[in-house]
């Protein structure tokens, strides 16, 4: 998790499923509604949206076996996509003729695919208005493997969450995170999102 999922930036499913997912921004463009389970609480992450010479992609892409795996959805990013369901039918609606069939999960009111630019300076605008550290889309895996090192996940647990290759990449975040120092900062952080 990062500080702009603990803090709420908006009602943005996208954000949510996004960043408490640990995923990447081209992964979250890219999710296609075959590809999420909400009933069996799991998402599989195969394939990604990128804008590449110009031209708008959704490709297959993983880079490891593991990146196929399914992940189970957390309670948040489960309302967030049951929530996206019904505004994506609405707006469906809305469009008529206009809208643009594409099964994918996160589209423009009228069905188009996301701009990754817009989805990262979307971003970056609901971070400054919830009034926290500015940071770009994808350091939010980062700053997610870093709560799960001070939140003493097991460092093979956390490989497996954040779709690593390799445990060496895995133990470079482990090893730059002062255990105390952070434990401190989520008890700060804590307390105000409690007080």
């Amino acid at each position: 998790m990062t500080v702009p999922e603990i803090t709420p930036i908006g009602h943005e499913p996208e954000y949510h499923t996004g960043n408490i997912g640990h995923w990447e921004g081209g992964e979250v463009l890219g999710l296609a509604w075959d590809r999420v389970d909400l009933g069996g609480e799991q998402v599989w992450i195969s394939r990604q949206l990128n804008r590449v010479r110009g031209e708008l992609l959704h490709r297959e892409t993983t880079k490891t076996d593991d990146s196929t795996a399914s992940l189970p959805l957390l309670g948040l990013c489960i309302t967030a996509l049951k929530h996206r369901q019904r505004t994506q039918d609405d707006a469906c609606k809305a469009a008529g003729t206009k809208w643009k069939e594409s099964d994918l999960v996160f589209t423009t009111r009228n069905g188009t695919p996301i701009e990754p630019r817009n989805f990262n300076r979307s971003f970056e605008v609901q971070c400054r208005n919830a009034g926290v550290l500015r940071i770009r889309v994808h350091d939010t895996r980062h700053t997610c493997a870093s709560l799960l090192a001070a939140l003493d996940v097991h460092p093979r647990v956390a490989m497996r969450i954040l779709r690593h290759s390799q445990i060496s990449m895995t133990m470079d975040v482990y090893t730059q995170i002062p255990s105390p120092e952070t434990r401190k900062a989520l008890d700060r952080l804590n307390a105000s999102l409690n007080g």
